[in-house]
């Protein structure tokens, strides 16, 4: 029986067990979300590789009887030492991995999940500060679609109808779906109310978010060979709107929105 696995990996969280000792949590392209222990005191080579975000090919052994696993190599290929150097993009690729981790590697996605999580790392790591919010919520948005929850940006998920370019959509959150402001219920002070980013006067029950041009060109931007890569600025009215529809469509899959979504 084999007992010691190849993979490519990431690493998402680590922490102290015992004395010298490190519990890993990786994101892998072959079986998803890992948790092994590393054994070694200070001195241990593999101890400093052992730290989130570096990702490479890792080789664990497993215990089928115990049913433990043991980190017996890591050969790093990304160190990303950037993503420590300044607080904002520590802050951001840490809700990276922490939105990974509470998704469970993201399905059986675990490839696309890897490929996606390395490039908005890699991202990460050179950005300066005003951006790690954008590259934050781009990933939570291709993540959306990783999940299989991205609602249509385009139509309205009710009557199917274009919206203009320059359309206000309202994401219904009770049903995950934007809508035109005819199957909304509203008329033209919804356009207006969204335009400014607030929430018309029949929407002050909180259960639709309104989501204007700016935002919705900003979000279909991201659908890019990198959906990492900045594609533009968005005003700060759009920023905002297309980061409470992200959170708020994963945090109703979650049950709960992440702390770490808020850090930055």
């Amino acid at each position: 029986m084999v007992r010691t696995c190849t993979y490519s990996a990431l690493i998402l969280r680590a922490r102290s067990s015992g004395e010298s000792n490190r519990d890993l949590w990786f994101l892998t392209a072959e079986e998803g979300i890992l948790r092994a222990t590393l054994f070694g005191g200070p001195k241990s080579r593999l101890r400093a590789y052992a730290a989130p975000f570096h990702q490479g090919t890792l080789w664990i052994y497993h215990d089928p009887v115990r049913d433990s696993r043991k980190v017996t190599d890591f050969d790093v290929t990304a160190w990303r030492p950037g993503i420590r150097e300044r607080y904002e993009r520590s802050a951001a690729a840490s809700a990276v991995a922490e939105t990974i981790l509470t998704a469970h590697g993201g399905g059986g996605e675990w490839t696309r999940a890897l490929d996606l999580a390395g490039r908005a790392l890699d991202t990460l790591e050179r950005a300066d500060e005003g951006l790690c919010p954008e590259i934050l919520i781009r990933f939570l948005w291709d993540w959306t679609d990783v999940l299989g929850c991205r609602p249509e940006l385009i139509r309205c998920g009710s009557c199917a109808c274009e919206a203009p370019a320059d359309g206000v959509l309202w994401y219904v959150r009770r049903e995950g779906i934007l809508l035109c402001p005819a199957c909304a219920g509203g008329g033209p002070e919804t356009w207006e109310a969204g335009n400014r980013g607030g929430r018309s006067p029949r929407r002050d029950s909180g259960d639709y978010l309104p989501l204007g041009p700016g935002a919705r060109r900003w979000l279909l931007s991201a659908d890019t060979p990198d959906p990492s890569r900045p594609g533009g600025v968005p005003d700060a009215v759009s920023l905002a709107q297309a980061k409470a529809l992200v959170t708020d469509i994963l945090a109703g899959l979650f049950g709960r929105p992440l702390g770490t979504w808020d850090e930055l």
